[in-house]
């Protein structure tokens, strides 16, 4: 109990020096009167005095020395006893600081010195017992001791010597820096007030220096600085505390002044006179001197230029050294001495800071400082390039465009205005498609153009020409035509490359297959794309349809179920002006072991089952009997007709030449061409030329004719010979027709090559 009463009346109560305190507790005693039948009641009081408790800090002694002293005031005579406890008594801080000497007597004494910045005050508490029993016969009573304060720390500045620095241009009405020392006395009392001092500053000013607030120690200018005669400063701050006596401590303060712009730049000189030649850009052609007595390399030296008159068309520029500020002069721009021979520049500059002065210690308002110069630059001439007029031009010609056609004229001038020949050189025609007429600089083709050459870019074939003069030296001028190929209509929608080949799983149903197409003509000659199957080719119509038509692509669908094999699907594919050409995709359908990829094919056809291969077999077997067939017929010797040469005379009458005149118009001698009655010629039939059956028939894809010197050279479709092997079989064939596939083509094929 006694304790935190001790911690809720310390901070409640705080003692005053030099009164006493007088507690006072009243218990009611209750006593029976038993006369009659009333009860009387009677009241005893009883009383804690004490004296002032009150010690002075650091008190010298000598020890122990009487604090003050306790005394309990008992209705009886009864012999007490003194007990106290608490923090500076068997508590921290300072254990065994206070006692009582003799518990007889409420006396209590101190045993050493007191810092009272330590510890500021005691609350102790204070007990009366029976001497006899030992029993408490009071409620305790809380002391405070108070340790009164004494002026024994002098103020104290965190650091004994500061840097700071200050403009040149500072303004005296603001505050540079500001000191700031702390007295651990006690607070709001003369002993912890401080007041601070300017002790010194060196060196002495002349007329104006610094001064500080003796109340906030802000350091202030008292007029303005001068870089030149006072660059640095020292200042010795006091700082005094009012206590009796009074303590103080002292600090230096070292400023350094950055120099501020005071000093006009100025050109030394003022006037310059340069040459220079024409037609070429120059850096560096004149350095212009300044003057600045301000700090080297400070915003108050450094200058900035710029040609304030006379460089209207830009042909100029100026830079700052920034070593050693000067004006560095370039020409970025060439000049020409034929229109403009001389030049009159004035050159400005000014410094990176504004300048300011001082009058009768007061900053004046900042402001511009410019100097200039001129600058006279002569021109002199050169031999100029010839220029060409225009120097790019463009020039339209249709794609296609064949040799011998007049695409433009380059048109280039001297300069010089003297009567000089010029003659013109094709610099750049990557393509070999123009010549260049030496001297009246006319291009013509020489060649067919075509906008798909990996040389034109964007429709665009970019020609280059030289025009060299007879100077001397000789210079050269450079022209460019730009020849743009406007598009025609010259090639029919393919196959895109990714969409010639296609994989399709046997369980994929009825997912469609996307196919994609592209065209190398441009709008209005390409897309969108018109898809139609060629229905005309076997079974396609009852194996295949198209869905979706994308513009660029459409899809690919199965009517039916397909046993594993290749097959493929004729198309036209044609373009927004109908343009068109027949494409074959190539479908693959496999088996797809993990649902979505084809397997190998050596690993597809082992999984084949015999009855996906035994339509393949049948057809196998009829071509072989068919080609055994034909060639049983082959074997006649004689032709049946008297005067017609033999088969093995004219190899067999498989091809007919056509060397002779009134041949087809891209034949050439020993140049062949399959008939499609060749069948029937090769089993004896009578065909010949006028047999309006046997008319030459050519299988060749869209380019130029080339002679094939031999049956096995001869590229023909194979799609074509297996229908003139149908068509010879007539209606035994029909069973073959629903089976056929591409796998049995390329059989066919190693069979009779």
């Amino acid at each position: 109990f006694c304790k935190v009463h001790s911690l809720l009346t310390n901070a409640i109560f705080i003692f005053k020096v030099n009164i006493t305190n007088s507690f006072q507790q009243e218990n009611d005693d209750l006593t029976n009167d038993t006369k009659g039948d009333s009860r009387l009641l009677r009241r005893s009081k009883r009383r804690w005095v004490i004296t002032t408790l009150e010690l002075q800090e650091e008190d010298p002694g000598p020890f122990p020395k009487l604090v003050g002293e306790l005394f309990n005031n008992v209705h009886d005579n009864t012999e007490l006893m003194y007990f106290i406890s608490g923090p500076g008594v068997d508590e921290h801080p300072e254990i065994g600081l206070f006692s009582i000497e003799d518990h007889k007597n409420g006396k209590i004494y101190v045993h050493r010195p007191i810092d009272r910045e330590k510890t500021p005050s005691f609350m102790i508490c204070c007990d009366v017992a029976k001497r006899l029993t030992g029993k408490i016969v009071d409620k305790s009573l809380i002391v405070n001791i108070r340790v009164s304060d004494v002026n024994d720390h002098a103020p104290q500045f965190p650091e004994k010597e500061f840097n700071i620095s200050v403009k040149e241009n500072h303004d005296a009405g603001q505050p540079i820096f500001q000191m700031l020392a702390v007295d651990l006395d006690q607070e709001n009392t003369p002993n912890s007030q401080v007041l601070y001092s300017l002790a010194s500053q060196t060196p002495a000013p002349r007329e104006h220096g610094f001064r500080i607030d003796r109340l906030s120690g802000e350091i202030r200018l008292s007029g303005c600085l001068d870089y030149e005669t006072a660059p640095q400063f020292t200042l010795l701050i006091r700082a005094r505390d009012r206590g009796d006596p009074p303590l103080s401590a002292s600090a230096t303060v070292h400023v350094l002044v950055r120099d501020s712009n005071t000093h006009a730049p100025a050109f030394a000189p003022d006037s310059y006179n340069i040459q220079v030649s024409e037609g070429q850009v120059s850096q560096g052609v004149l350095r212009l001197r300044v003057q600045d007595g301000d700090s080297p390399f400070t915003s108050a030296w450094k200058v900035k230029f710029n040609i304030s008159k006379g460089d209207e068309e830009g042909h100029f520029d100026i830079l700052t050294d920034p070593e050693t500020n000067e004006g560095i002069l370039n020409v970025i721009k060439p000049l020409d001495y034929e229109t403009h021979p001389a030049w009159s520049l004035v050159v400005a500059m000014e410094n990176e800071e504004p300048l300011f002065s001082c009058e009768a210690g007061r900053l004046q308002k900042p402001r511009r400082a410019v100097a200039s110069a001129t600058v006279s630059v002569q021109v002199t001439n050169a031999n100029d390039p010839p220029a060409f007029h225009p120097a790019t031009f463009i020039v339209s010609v249709a794609d296609g465009a064949g040799p011998g056609i007049q695409l433009g004229i380059f048109n280039a001038m001297d300069p010089d205005r003297t009567a000089s020949q010029i003659r013109y050189t094709l610099a750049y025609d990557p393509a070999d498609w123009v010549t260049l007429d030496e001297r009246s600089g006319g291009v013509i083709t020489r060649k067919q153009v075509d906008r798909e050459s990996p040389h034109v870019n964007d429709s665009f074939y970019m020609i280059i020409a030289h025009a060299v003069d007879d100077g001397v030296p000789p210079q050269t001028g450079t022209g460019t035509m730009l020849l743009f190929l406007s598009d025609t209509n010259d090639n029919a929608p393919t196959l895109h490359p990714g969409s010639r080949h296609l994989e399709v799983c046997e369980s994929a149903g009825d997912e469609p297959l996307l196919i994609q197409a592209e065209d190398g003509d441009l709008e209005p000659f390409s897309d969108p794309f018109t898809f139609e199957l060629d229905n005309t080719w076997g079974n396609t119509e009852d194996t295949w349809k198209l869905g979706e038509n994308r513009g660029r692509s459409v899809e690919l669908l199965m009517l039916r179920s397909l046993p594993r094999g290749d097959y493929s699907v004729p198309l036209f594919i044609g373009d927004k002006q109908g343009l068109s050409q027949k494409q074959t995709v190539h479908v693959r359908v496999c088996s797809c072991p993990d649902g979505f990829v084809c397997a190998e094919p050596s690993v597809a056809g082992a999984e084949l089952p015999w009855g996906a291969l035994a339509p393949v077999c049948a057809a196998l077997v009829a071509l072989a009997v068919a080609l055994l067939f034909l060639l049983r017929c082959c074997s006649v010797s004689k032709a049946q007709r008297q005067g017609r040469p033999t088969l093995q005379e004219e190899g067999l009458q498989t091809l007919i030449p056509y060397n002779v005149e009134g041949g087809p118009a891209c034949t050439q001698p020993g140049t062949y061409l399959l008939c499609p009655a060749s069948i029937r010629q090769l089993c004896g039939a009578d065909v010949w030329e006028d047999d309006p059956g046997c008319r030459p028939r050519v299988y060749t894809e869209e380019g130029e004719c080339e002679p094939a010197k031999s049956l096995s050279s001869l590229a023909f479709s194979e799609h074509n010979l297996l229908l003139d092997l149908l068509d010879s079989l007539g209606p035994k064939a029909a069973p073959l027709e629903e089976i056929y596939s591409e796998t049995a083509i390329l059989s066919l094929k190693k069979s009779i090559f």
